[in-house]
């Protein structure tokens, strides 16, 4: 038994797991990003346990109303049934396994199998088959037939599932990281809508690039999208992204608040139009009001693969006015080096239709499918995965994530929201947040 135990964590050359990722001492081993073995890890210890982003309610208002997703590799159908139940179901029939649902999103009675012809009700029991009562000798058994369901969980609009019966509650599971996504989400009574459909693309990187980057990584602004500084857009100045705070709040969960120095105006509440002040200023607490009243860029990543970014930074179009744009996106694992990304645009359901159409416009520009700071991430994303395939960096590359690991959390008295929360955003505690949770994960003894 203790030998069985200990071979769970090890690669097949035997390297301990727990060596690849040193988060005491800021260590990453490049091997994590790039290795078919410890994908493969990911997608039964990671991705049938934790609690995944899957849609927004606002996709699926109506009974009836349904979108195709994925839950690590496995599609999934996201459904609202004739009650307004949502179900998060196994897009394979039981029968021999074909995709019940082959298109993106829609309205649907019930679904229907194009192998056989099983038909499904939208809650995932069967409905009827073909001739069934001559094919299995008056001897059918409609429960053996059930798809497939994940337990399912809302917060703030966004739908989540999970494969693991023994996972804690969704608001549990997401802990303090709450405060933060009420920011983005709870500000104004309605909340937020999706609008459009979600941007989709494939791009050739490990899914973890994305997920490592959103949720701290401040450092890259000032190099990476260095055209938008050539341009004018943003300041030329290399502490560009230090003016704020980096919170960690466990479970691999963590966000930064970034603003500006004293010298440099901000609109306030990341310049949300006036008609939405008072609404927010009803629906926040005083602390998150304030937070927000001075913030320009809010980025963050709920463990494993949900990103946030809500910025007011960036313009696009001279003579626009300068209004933040929302985006969530979860990054879809294909492969150890593949990853599709799924990109909402969110905004206040409240909001005038100019800004609406400001802020669209805003973000399809900048980080939507084509946008500019959406290419170049992707670039620099491909070309880390690229260059940690060969043999010698999967095995002695080891990257740098020491940066903070000796400055000291700030007492609550200087930050008033939950966590972890150190000044400067250039800080990668919520990368070693991040890396200590996926480790947790990779080693720990379970059934």
């Amino acid at each position: 038994m203790a030998a069985r135990t200990r071979s769970k964590h090890r690669l097949a050359d035997g390297t301990p797991l727990r060596e690849l990722v040193r988060v005491e001492e800021g260590r990453i081993a490049a091997r994590v990003f790039t290795d078919p073995e410890i994908y493969q890890l990911e997608l039964e210890r990671i991705f049938l346990r934790c609690w995944l982003a899957v849609a927004h309610e606002s996709e699926i208002p109506h009974p009836g109303d349904y979108v195709t997703r994925r839950m690590g590799e496995d599609p999934v159908i996201v459904v609202r049934d004739r009650e307004g139940q949502i179900h998060v179901l196994l897009n394979s029939c039981t029968h021999r396994g074909a995709e019940v649902c082959r298109v993106s999103r829609g309205n649907a009675r019930e679904f229907v199998c194009p192998y056989h012809g099983y038909r499904f009700h939208l809650d995932g029991e069967l409905a009827g088959a073909p001739a069934h009562e001559w094919a299995y000798d008056q001897q059918f058994d409609r429960k053996a037939f059930t798809l497939h369901r994940a337990r399912v969980g809302t917060y703030g609009g966004l739908i989540f599932a999970t494969w693991d019966v023994s996972a804690p509650p969704l608001e549990e599971y997401l802990g303090d990281m709450r405060w933060y996504l009420d920011l983005l989400l709870k500000r104004t009574e309605g909340g937020v809508e999706v609008v459009g459909a979600p941007h989709r693309w494939i791009i050739e990187a490990n899914w973890k690039t994305g997920a490592d980057n959103f949720i701290g990584d401040g450092l890259h602004t000032f190099m990476t999208h260095r055209y938008a500084i050539e341009l004018g857009v943003l300041p030329n100045d290399p502490l560009i992204g230090w003016f704020g705070w980096h919170i960690s709040v466990g479970r691999g969960h963590g966000v930064a608040i970034v603003g500006a120095p004293e010298r440099i105006p901000l609109p306030p509440y990341l310049g949300l139009p006036q008609e939405l002040w008072p609404l927010l200023e009803r629906a926040l607490t005083d602390a998150q009001r304030r937070i927000l009243e001075r913030t320009a860029t809010v980025h963050g990543t709920v463990f494993p693969n949900l990103s946030l970014l809500n910025t007011t930074t960036i313009a696009t179009e001279e003579g626009m006015p300068r209004v933040p744009f929302l985006t969530l996106r979860v990054w879809i694992p294909l492969g150890p080096h593949r990853m599709e990304i799924l990109s909402w645009f969110l905004v206040e359901k409240e909001g005038p239709e100019w800004y609406k159409e400001a802020s669209r416009k805003n973000y399809e520009r900048t980080f939507g499918l084509t946008g500019t700071f959406e290419e170049d991430d992707a670039d620099i994303w491909v070309s880390l995965t690229r260059a940690n395939r060969g043999a010698f960096a999967r095995k002695y590359h080891v990257f740098n994530y020491e940066m903070g690991l000796h400055r000291q959390p700030r007492p609550r008295t200087e930050w008033p929201g939950p966590g972890e929360a150190y000044w400067g955003d250039y800080c990668e505690a919520n990368q070693r947040t991040f890396w200590a949770q996926w480790r947790r994960l990779m080693t720990e003894d379970r059934g």
